[in-house]
C-alpha cells in the first residue's frame, strides 16, 4: 500500500486492484453500530494509500442508503474522520460522492479498521473510464461536467479549505457519465489566504512549481491547476499523463476553452484564484478584442503584440517620439496595446497569444486597456 502521505488511488467503480492483504472477504457481512445496517461484501474494487474499496450490498431496508454501494475500509483514522466530516458537509450535493454511513470495525484479533459506506460510481474513476473509452469528450459536455466539479470545490474554497487531490483517480463517472468528486482525505483548512505548507499532494497533477519547491504553500489557484489538468484530459480522452502548455494549441476544442486551460496550468500568478472564478470563465465568453478609439499617444503606457510591418525597435522609437511610455509587455500600468499580425503558433488559438491573454486577464481585473491596430498606431505616431 502507498505511503498515506502521498497520492491516493481510489476506485469506487469497476476496476480491480491487487497487492496488500485483503481487509474484507467476499461474502462477509459487516454491521455498522452507527446506523444498525448490515452490508454484504462483494468483490474488491481497488486499493491504495487510502485502504481498500469493495462493492457491497445493503442488507435490509433503508430510505437513505443505496442498495448497491461501495465500502471503503482503512486502518487510518485521520483520513476516515475527514471523509466522514466532508460527507456530512456536502451531503445532498449532486456533484459529490455521497457518504451514507461511517463506522469503526473491530476485527477478530482486536485490530480496528474504519469504514465508509459510499455511493457506488458505476463507471469507476475518470482515469479508468478514459482508459476503457479513449475518446475526447465534446466541449459542451466538458464545460458542464467540470463546472459541476468546480461547484463542489467552490464550496470548499469559500470555507478556506483546499482539496489538493483533484486527480482523475478521485473524480468518478456516475450514471449518465456525470462526474462527481470524491476522496476528501487530505483536505486542509488555511488560516488565511496565503495557503498551507505543501507537504502532502498527488505528484501526478501537482503544479510543477510546487513539486520543484519554487513556492512553499499550496493555494486555491493550485487546486485550479489540477482542475485544468482534468479539462485537458477530458478533451484529449487520455488521463495517463499530465497536459503541458505546449500541447494546448493543438487540442480539439475552441480557442476560448484553450485560453481557460492555459490560465489554469500556465504561469501561477495568472491562474484563476478560486473555483468560482473558473466557473465564471467557463460560463461566459469574454468580449471580443476589437480595436478601440484613441486620439493621441501622449502619456499612454503602450505595449506591442504580434508581427508589425516595420521593425519593433522603429515602432518603439516612433511611440516615444509621440509621447508614449513603451513597455516590453502588458502589465497593470498598460493603457494601450498595439496589435500586429497574429502569430499562427500562438499558445491558445487566434486570440490566444500570451500577451493577448494577459490583456483579457487585466481587463477582468478592472484595468482599462485600449486596443489599436498597426494602421491606427502609425497614424497617431506621425502626429
Amino acid at each position: 500500500m502507498k505511503n498515506p502521505t502521498t497520492a491516493t488511488t481510489q476506485t469506487m467503480g469497476p476496476s480491480a486492484g491487487a497487492g496488500a492483504r485483503r481487509l474484507l472477504s467476499r461474502g462477509q457481512r459487516i454491521r455498522s453500530p452507527e446506523s444498525g445496517l448490515e452490508y454484504a461484501i462483494d468483490r474488491l474494487l481497488g486499493e491504495g494509500g487510502f485502504g481498500q474499496a469493495y462493492l457491497a450490498q445493503r442488507i435490509g431496508r433503508s430510505k437513505s442508503v443505496a442498495e448497491t454501494l461501495c465500502i471503503k475500509i482503512s486502518p487510518h483514522i485521520d483520513g476516515w474522520l475527514r471523509e466522514a466530516y466532508f460527507g456530512q458537509l456536502l451531503d445532498g450535493h449532486p456533484r459529490a460522492i455521497r457518504v451514507f454511513d461511517a463506522f469503526p470495525l473491530l476485527g477478530a484479533s482486536g485490530d480496528v479498521h474504519y469504514c465508509l459506506a459510499l455511493e457506488y460510481a458505476r463507471h469507476g474513476d475518470l482515469r479508468g473510464f478514459l482508459h476503457r473509452s479513449p475518446a475526447g469528450w465534446a466541449e459542451a459536455k466538458v464545460r458542464r461536467e467540470i463546472a459541476g466539479i468546480l461547484e463542489v470545490l467552490g464550496r470548499l474554497h469559500r470555507g478556506q479549505l483546499l482539496h489538493r487531490d483533484l486527480t482523475p483517480m478521485n473524480v468518478f463517472v456516475c450514471e449518465g457519465q456525470a462526474l462527481k468528486l470524491g476522496d476528501f482525505g487530505i483536505v486542509r483548512q488555511q488560516s488565511d489566504g496565503r495557503g498551507i505548507t505543501a507537504r502532502t499532494m498527488n505528484t501526478m497533477t501537482a503544479p510543477s512549481d510546487i513539486l520543484d519547491g519554487a513556492v512553499p504553500k499550496w493555494q486555491a489557484r493550485d487546486d485550479v491547476y489540477q482542475v485544468g489538468q482534468l479539462v485537458g484530459m477530458l478533451v484529449k480522452g487520455d488521463a495517463r499523463v499530465r497536459v503541458r502548455t505546449s500541447e494546448i494549441r493543438r487540442l480539439g476544442c475552441s480557442d476560448h476553452l484553450k485560453e481557460i486551460l492555459h490560465r489554469c496550468i500556465g504561469e501561477r500568478r495568472k491562474r484563476y484564484e478560486s473555483a468560482d472564478e473558473m466557473i465564471a470563465a467557463l460560463r461566459k465568453r469574454p468580449d471580443a478584442l476589437k480595436p478601440g478609439v484613441l486620439r493621441s499617444l501622449k502619456g499612454v503606457h503602450l505595449a506591442f503584440t504580434g508581427f508589425l510591418s516595420r521593425p519593433r525597435k522603429d515602432a518603439a522609437r516612433a511611440a516615444k517620439r509621440a509621447g508614449a511610455i513603451v513597455h516590453g509587455g502588458p502589465s497593470a500600468q498598460t493603457t494601450v496595446i498595439v496589435r500586429g499580425r497574429p502569430n499562427k503558433l500562438q499558445a491558445a488559438g487566434k486570440d490566444g497569444g500570451l500577451k493577448l491573454m494577459e490583456i483579457k486577464r487585466l481587463r477582468e481585473k478592472g484595468h482599462r486597456i485600449t486596443l489599436i491596430n498597426e494602421a491606427q498606431f502609425w497614424k497617431l505616431a506621425s502626429h
